[in-house]
């Protein structure tokens, strides 16, 4: 347990390590999420794990089943084209609002995020680049002016967790990773309405890119390149 988890109750705690085995793969859409399995990964109960998933479900995680419990939820290919264009406005407004909040202290975070990525990409390591690429969104929404567009963002990554393209196309990372230097640039520089479009033709990319490996002879694979 870290230092920073010691602040964290045992329902956050469970809730964090679920996000974290969604967002690296680790379970898959239509996986099962046993409070067993995470109560022995853990250490804790399972009455504060069942909190972590009531909580994991209101917002779009996690499905509760009759007779199969609670399993990792997916966006049907139809809701993607709505669930980019959102996160590019969400994305965009973040900047806007929290322009301010982009001191040396904020991109110094950023520009380790993008150190991160950089080598991740070398490797081809896809499920490090899923997580450093969500951490890089993170960064960009948490300000305090808002946190309203981080929470959405939050609910609309996990609706768009099942199509992790970085697995399946396999030159998004670079692009992805590309796209992140100019948005770091831009508000490096200060110009936040530069970022903020940047913001949005990103979003954009990652769907095109979607799309075009659903129209491919193995649209079954197709995965999320934001």
């Amino acid at each position: 347990m870290t230092q920073a988890s010691i602040y964290l109750s045992k329902a956050d705690l469970a809730r964090r390590h679920i996000e974290d085995l969604i967002i690296s793969r680790a379970v898959k859409p239509g996986d099962r999420i046993t409070t067993r399995e995470i109560s022995e990964a853990l250490g804790i109960s399972e009455t504060p794990i069942r909190e972590a998933i009531r909580s994991l479900a209101s917002e779009g995680w996690l499905e509760v089943q009759m007779h199969v419990g609670a399993v990792v939820a997916s966006a049907g290919r139809e809701q993607l084209r709505e669930i980019y264009a959102l996160r590019a406005m969400i994305g965009s407004l973040a900047i806007e609002l929290g322009a301010s909040s982009y001191d040396a202290r904020r991109m110094a975070q950023i520009d380790a995020n993008i150190d991160a990525a950089t080598l991740a990409v070398e490797a081809q390591d896809a499920v490090r680049y899923i997580q450093l690429n969500h951490e890089f969104h993170t960064l960009l929404n948490d300000t305090p002016h808002s946190q309203w567009c981080l929470r959405m963002l939050m609910n609309l990554s996990a609706l768009s967790s099942a199509h992790s393209g970085f697995k399946v196309i396999a030159g998004r990372m670079a692009d992805s990773l590309a796209e992140h230097k100019s948005i770091r640039d831009a508000l490096k520089a200060g110009e936040f309405e530069s970022a903020a479009a940047l913001v949005r033709l990103h979003e954009n990319a990652a769907y095109e890119a979607i799309t075009r490996e659903l129209q491919s002879d193995n649209p079954a694979q197709t995965k999320n390149a934001g």
